[in-house]
């Protein structure tokens, strides 16, 4: 199964193929267009993930990312690179270039492109604080998950978690997902009130049995009314 997936950001467009992949050992091919007037050279071509535990790319041996080097990239040419991952889950990668242009030193990063494992049952498609960036200490505040079922799905669990200012980590709720079918989506909620100044980081982790399939984050700031 390949999802096109063109992106741009300037002064690349680009493609990574496929998103949709089997467990274990696959390819996935970047396909690569200079959209500006400008000769690129000297390419340093890395894919990166940001889920080492669902999904390795092969070439480091920590698995954060790979590199491919490129000679140059003229204006309105395509290349393609092809990097070997390795999955268990689904995860985000996104690309980075270092090179010279104009005779000059440039980064380029891309957005993130999201890798599904076929296999998987569900994925959280989003995790809502409602709530305002900042919040005031003392006010109760809720965080939404809602999880979209990609098969029939049971046996599936969440869990909510909140990491305080001071870097203390605790389980505010845990939910049985109910029985899903393909496409169908449902919504769970977590409850939890700051008591002190600072950053809170609040996680929803998605299981299959014991494996996490999928997680999410969001951050708010609490402060003093």
């Amino acid at each position: 199964m390949t999802t096109k997936f063109w992106r741009y950001k300037q002064p690349i467009e680009y493609e990574l193929n496929p998103t949709a992949i089997d467990e274990g050992n696959n390819w996935v091919t970047l396909k690569l267009k200079n959209m500006g007037n400008e000769t690129l050279e000297n390419l340093d071509v890395q894919l990166h993930s940001l889920d080492t535990y669902n999904l390795l790319v092969h070439g480091t041996s920590e698995g954060f990312g790979a590199g491919q080097y490129l000679s140059e990239l003229k204006p309105n040419e395509e290349k393609e690179i092809a990097f070997q991952i390795n999955a268990s889950g689904s995860a985000d990668l996104y690309i980075t270039i270092k090179g010279r242009k104009y005779g000059k030193y440039f980064w380029w990063e891309s957005s993130r492109t999201y890798i599904k494992l076929i296999t998987e049952k569900a994925e959280i498609s989003s995790l809502l604080v409602l709530s305002n960036p900042y919040t005031t200490i003392g006010k109760t505040i809720s965080a939404e998950a809602n999880i979209k079922g990609l098969k029939k799905s049971t046996g599936l669990k969440l869990e909510f978690w909140v990491e305080n200012p001071s870097r203390k980590s605790e389980k505010q709720a845990t939910t049985e997902i109910k029985e899903l079918s393909a496409g169908e989506e449902a919504r769970y909620t977590a409850e939890f009130t700051p008591k002190e100044t600072g950053d809170y980081t609040i996680y929803a982790y998605l299981y299959d049995g014991w494996k996490r399939i999928g997680y999410k984050t969001e951050t708010i700031y609490a402060r003093k009314q």
